[in-house]
C-alpha cells in the first residue's frame, strides 16, 4: 500500500533511515549472506533501483499502517478483520520488502550497514527533523514541532550508538546496549495538525520511519547470522523505537487511523493502485532495460496486491 508520489522518496531514503505489533525477525537466507541481486552479475539499472527502493518504502509503510489498523479492528471487536490486516502486513514485510531488498542489494556487510544507517540518522538529526520542527512552529502546529524536535534528538542518539558499534565491529570494543522503546498507542481520530505543510512533512516522516524499521530488521538478521548478536540487538531495539515510538507518534498527529470501515477503504485503494499502476509500470521499465528478475518481482507483487485488495474489499462488504 503506497499513497505518495515518488517526489518524497529521496528524503525518505536519506532518512533511512499499543499499538503496533513488533515485527517478526527477518531471517537471512540459509547458508550465508543475502544473495546477489542478479545472477547476471551486473547491478540493476538506476531506474530499476529507484523502483525497488520505492517498493521497499511502500511495503514498509503498509506493514506499519496495517499493524495500527489491526489494533483498531481489535478495539472495535472485529477479530477477523484484525487477522486480515496482520497477515497481509506480514506478507508485505517478510515477502515483498525482503525480495525487493535482495534484488537491490540493500544488505551489505555489518560495517556497510552501519555506515548506511549513520548517514541516514545524521540527515534526520541535523537536517530533516529540525527543518520540519521549524516549519511546524512557523505554521502554528506546536505539538508537531515538539514531536519533531524530540525525534531529532533520538536520531542523534541512534547515530552515536551506530558510530560506537562501527568502531566495535571494525576495531574491537563493545557494541552499545539497544534503546528501549516507549510504545505510543494510536487511537482512531482526525489529524491534530492544521497546515498542509506539516501534514506533508508528517507523511514524509512516517514513510521514513517505516522504512528505517524494516531495514534495521534486515540488518539485524544479517548481524545475527554473521555472529554479532549484540549488534543484532542494537538494530532490533532501534527498529522498535522507529516503529513503536516515532511512527506511532507521528501517526497520532497525522490522523492515520480512522474507523475500521475507513481503514479498509484506504487499504483497498492503496492495494489497487499498486496492483494496476505502480507495479505494472515498474515491471515494464525493468523489462525494457533487461532487469528480468526485477520485472518478474514487480509482476508477481502486482498479482499479490490485487489479491490483497480483493480480500480487503470482501471484508468491507461484510461490514456494510
Amino acid at each position: 500500500m503506497s499513497h505518495r508520489p515518488i517526489r518524497t522518496l529521496a528524503v525518505s531514503l536519506c532518512a533511512l533511515a499499543a499499538v503496533v505489533p513488533a515485527a517478526p525477525a527477518l531471517a537471512a537466507p540459509a547458508g550465508g549472506a543475502p544473495p546477489a541481486p542478479h545472477t547476471s552479475g551486473r547491478s540493476p539499472h538506476a531506474q530499476t533501483l529507484a523502483d525497488l527502493a520505492a517498493a521497499m518504502q511502500g511495503e514498509a509503510y503498509a506493514y506499519a499502517s496495517y499493524g495500527l489498523f489491526a489494533a483498531e479492528a481489535d478495539r472495535e471487536g472485529l477479530p477477523a478483520v484484525a487477522r486480515l490486516f496482520r497477515s497481509t502486513a506480514r506478507t508485505e514485510l517478510n515477502e515483498h520488502l525482503r525480495e525487493a531488498a535482495d534484488l537491490a542489494g540493500t544488505v551489505g556487510s555489518n560495517a556497510a550497514n552501519l555506515r548506511q544507517a549513520i548517514d541516514g540518522e545524521t540527515y534526520e538529526h541535523q537536517v530533516m527533523y529540525r527543518r520540519f520542527a521549524d516549519q511546524a512552529r512557523q505554521d502554528g502546529d506546536l505539538e508537531a514541532a515538539e514531536l519533531f524536535t524530540e525525534i531529532a534528538a533520538d536520531e542523534g542518539r541512534h547515530r552515536d550508538a551506530f558510530r560506537a558499534a562501527l568502531e566495535a565491529v571494525t576495531g574491537g570494543g563493545t557494541v552499545p546496549a539497544p534503546p528501549v522503546a516507549d510504545p505510543v498507542e494510536v487511537p482512531a481520530g482526525p489529524p491534530k495538525v492544521k497546515s498542509a505543510r506539516t501534514k506533508a512533512n508528517l507523511d514524509t516522516a512516517l514513510h521514513g520511519e517505516a522504512l528505517a524499521h524494516a531495514k534495521y530488521r534486515l540488518f539485524a538478521a544479517h548481524a545475527r547470522q554473521t555472529g554479532r548478536p549484540a549488534l543484532a540487538r542494537l538494530w532490533e531495539g532501534t527498529a522498535e523505537v522507529e516503529l513503536r515510538e516515532h511512527f506511532a507518534g507521528e501517526a497520532v498527529l497525522a490522523g492515520l487511523v480512522r474507523g475500521t470501515k475507513d481503514n479498509l477503504s484506504t487499504a483497498v485503494a492503496g492495494e489497487r493502485h499498486e496492483a494496476t499502476v505502480v507495479y505494472p509500470e515498474s515491471a515494464e521499465r525493468a523489462a525494457a532495460v533487461g532487469d528480468t528478475a526485477a520485472a518478474r518481482f514487480f509482476r508477481d507483487t502486482a498479482r499479490d496486491e490485487a489479491r490483497h485488495a480483493a480480500a480487503f474489499q470482501r471484508a468491507l462488504d461484510r461490514l456494510a
